[in-house]
């Protein structure tokens, strides 16, 4: 029975949040502090995602063959390849690690 009762706290929760951007007077959305802020937010929220997935294990912090792909990535960002050669280069890296560690 507890996981309908986190089901439907989620269901408020989710429908209270819309509720309130609702509730936002315009005039609040349209300063400049919260354009910045609205711009800025989802890139951090996704180095963050980022971050978290390459380098954290359960509750530790791990380099291996993610942490090599990333990198790989950012090389061939650097280098300004095309977005497909960067995803590329990360697959054959990360691949080419766990093969050789195991």
């Amino acid at each position: 029975m507890s996981t309908w009762i986190a089901i439907g706290l989620t269901f408020v929760g989710c429908y209270l949040v819309k509720l309130a951007g609702l509730l936002v007077p315009a005039g609040a959305l349209e300063r400049p502090l919260v354009r910045r802020l609205a711009a800025l937010l989802p890139v951090a929220l996704l180095a963050a995602l980022t971050a978290q997935q390459a380098f954290a294990d359960g509750r530790e912090l791990v380099l291996d063959a993610k942490a090599a792909g990333l990198a790989a990535a950012a090389v061939a960002l650097l280098l300004r390849a095309p977005f497909l050669v960067v995803i590329a280069a990360a697959v054959a890296v990360t691949a080419g690690v766990r093969a050789l560690t195991g």
